[in-house]
């Protein structure tokens, strides 16, 4: 790897450590709950929602030493950051603390109200 792609990761791993604002055990219980469980796309009928399932991976991330992380980590770093930057301008009016849009970045392990 060349000084400028370590660069590169280590900005995006800040980036994901700003962005991701839940610690592991945090983003553990909140995955437990039925309101995480209830919002998400279910892609082919899945059970589990795109977003709790990146937030199963958020916490093994979070658990992971930088010197360990893979590429294919790093490309869910960047989907994380891109998704909780994207979802956060669609915030809805007024109070969004039980409400989907709340629960769908905490499954991405940002709470807005953090």
């Amino acid at each position: 790897m060349t000084g400028r792609d370590d660069d590169e990761r280590d900005a995006v791993v800040r980036e994901f450590r700003d962005t991701v604002n839940l610690a592991p055990a945090e983003l553990e219980l909140w995955l437990d709950t039925p309101e995480s469980r209830g919002v998400g796309s279910h892609p082919d009928g899945d059970a589990e929602s795109v977003g709790h399932a990146s937030g199963r991976r958020i916490v093994t991330l979070l658990r992971t030493r930088k010197a360990d992380l893979t590429d294919d980590d790093i490309a869910h770093m960047r989907k994380v950051i891109g998704y909780v930057h994207r979802h956060r301008e669609q915030r809805p009016h007024g109070d969004t603390h039980e409400t989907p849009w709340r629960y769908s970045l905490m499954n991405w392990g940002h709470d807005p109200e953090h």
